[in-house]
């Protein structure tokens, strides 16, 4: 995990620069933590093979940022990040994952109250200390104490995208070991739930001890809970545990089941096999002390009379009704996204050309990818606007026609993510949006407004003719801001009469909309696409989280307008 302990460094760089007042460097070391965490190289590797050379065709690394790195990889820290820790010793980290908190204001509260930790700030601002100063006032105040609350209450959950690439890693490593027969990684990770507290790892072995001896020797385990036979739990330095078990190969369906849950799920199941005359538990399903089912899953939901139920659905939601009358929805498969329509290119601060980022699409099997740069209200996004948008659409045009000419059959679709204001309106003029294939709305500012102004805000973006596709629709951030305040069935309604689309936003911090909202649009006719939200090619990747959120939601093909040619999507838009 070096990728990632750099990457939380230089976002903390980032964060003392910001603090401090400094233009431009805070975005360059935010870019490349962006990079270095997405990855698929080790950046050690990296520099073993081609030095500081090789360390500067990461996106985003110049050469001030690959001498850090240097650094870094000889001496395990980076010297102007001890001092600027030694300058301003506050918990800068924690505290800006409080909505309504930034590095400025975490200094000023440094400066004038002596805050270092999110307990000071709790204390001072129940102490009412922190709305008398200049620039923050009653309102921030409250702000402040709901986002300690919020904080509170997802503390000790992790992102099911820091967790899956290491759960697979494991995975993997297990696979290798040739005492292991079999191996899964079970639980909510395989349930692909939005957080994920631990990993279960279910395996078959016929040689156990050695499976346990290899697994708590892991790189990066810290703490060994306990180590038994059968059975071993560790904690590993990113502060999440994990756990295995080794069951005879009879019984790895029912174990498979029972550990990947929900328990409400489980708790249904259990119930369904008594009214039978049976008994189901992680040791097999029984008639008596007959095993009856218990070496697949498929054997235990077909003997208990029901369709096999795809884990991303396991909440006791009315799935196991539906399977068992044989009408559980086809929901979309991995393989099923043909394009992806929110990709920022280097126009707008994203790491790629339009040429390298088309090419990252051809190589994920896409027909087509979509160019949503920033329009220009997002000035720190380098937002483009009107003029700049036409040059862009004239570069589009010009790699379209050389792909044509190549006889590739890959399109490459002219758009924006443009920034719905205040009121409702958009941030650039209809007769720019009118020369583009897809336009895309979103709120990125004004996020505290009342119930009702939001959702009129919102309301009018979609009855503008130009907007096809509203980004993130509520706003939420994973483990540090909640959806924004906002009437989801009027937004439905809406969606519905003026045939726009609302995102599923797949970057692992956001998976916004959530499998509730996906079911609600779902019920309600409205159609939905999957986007990534990539700034670089390497964040395409997380379409998988997207479409896990999707299956979650019970989703088909049919709710997913980039699961079909562009042609017949494009025919859905405005």
């Amino acid at each position: 995990m070096f990728n990632q302990d750099l990457a939380k460094i230089f976002y903390e760089i980032a964060d003392y620069l910001e603090m401090e007042g400094v233009a431009f460097k805070p975005y360059a070391y935010q870019k490349a933590a962006i990079s270095i965490e997405t990855l698929k190289e080790d950046v050690k590797n990296i520099y073993k093979k081609g030095g500081l050379k090789a360390l500067k065709e990461i996106p985003g690394v110049g050469e001030s940022i690959a001498l850090k790195i240097e650094e870094y990889i000889k001496t395990g820290k980076i010297k102007d990040y001890e001092d600027m820790k030694k300058k301003m010793p506050v918990d800068l980290k924690e505290l800006i994952r409080i909505e309504g908190m930034g590095p400025k204001k975490a200094k000023i509260l440094y400066e004038k109250l002596g805050i270092r930790t999110v307990k000071d700030l709790e204390a001072a601002a129940k102490d009412h200390k922190i709305a008398p100063l200049f620039g923050f006032g009653e309102k921030t105040e409250k702000n402040i104490l709901e986002g300690i609350e919020f904080l509170k209450r997802s503390k000790g959950r992790f992102l099911l995208g820091e967790i899956l690439p290491k759960a697979r890693e494991v995975e993997e490593a297990l696979k290798n070991l040739k005492e292991v027969e079999k191996v899964e990684a079970c639980g909510s990770v395989r349930r692909r739930k939005e957080t994920i507290g631990d990993v279960d790892f279910l395996v078959i072995s016929d040689k156990p001890q050695k499976v346990m001896d290899f697994f708590v020797s892991l790189p990066g385990v810290v703490k060994i809970w306990g180590k038994g036979t059968t059975k071993s739990s560790v904690r590993l330095k990113e502060g999440f545990d994990m756990d295995i078990r080794v069951v005879p190969k009879k019984s790895y369906g029912a174990a498979l089941q029972y550990f990947t849950g929900s328990k409400e799920h489980n708790i249904v199941l259990r119930k369904i096999a008594i009214e039978q005359g049976l008994k189901l538990s992680e040791y097999g399903l029984f008639y008596g002390i007959k095993m009856v089912a218990g070496d697949t899953e498929e054997g235990i939901y077909k003997t208990l009379g029901m369709q096999w139920i795809p884990p991303e659905m396991r909440e006791n939601e009315g799935e196991i009704e539906m399977a068992q009358k044989g009408k559980l929805p086809k929901i979309i498969n991995y393989s099923d996204i043909k394009g992806d329509l929110h990709y920022h290119s280097n126009w707008d601060g994203g790491a790629e050309s339009l040429e390298e980022m088309a090419g990252a699409a051809m190589a994920m099997g896409y027909e087509y990818i979509g160019v949503a740069d920033h329009t220009k209200f997002l000035r720190i996004e380098h937002g483009l606007d009107e003029k700049q948008l036409e040059k862009r659409n004239k570069n589009i045009d010009d790699l379209n026609l050389k792909f044509k000419i190549q006889n590739l059959k890959f399109r490459v679709l002219k758009g924006c993510e443009a920034n719905i204001m205040a009121d409702g309106s958009i941030d650039i003029k209809d007769e720019a949006l009118a020369k583009l294939d897809f336009v895309i709305a979103g709120v990125h500012s004004q996020m505290k407004m009342p119930k009702e102004k939001m959702t009129e805000r919102i309301i009018k973006a979609m009855k503008n003719p130009h907007v096809d596709i509203i980004s993130h629709p509520t706003g939420r951030i994973l483990k540090r801001r909640d959806e924004y305040e906002v009437d989801f069935d009027k937004i439905l309604k809406y969606a519905k009469e003026t045939r726009t689309i609302l995102e599923i936003n797949a970057f692992p911090d956001r998976l916004d909309l959530s499998a509730q909202n996906i079911k609600r649009a779902k019920e309600a006719g409205v159609k939905m696409i999957i986007n990534t939200d990539a700034h670089q090619k390497d964040h395409l990747r997380f379409i998988e989280y997207g479409i896990a959120q999707a299956r979650r939601g019970w989703a088909e093909k049919k709710d997913i307008i980039n699961c079909w040619s562009a042609d017949k999507m494009l025919s859905m838009l405005k």
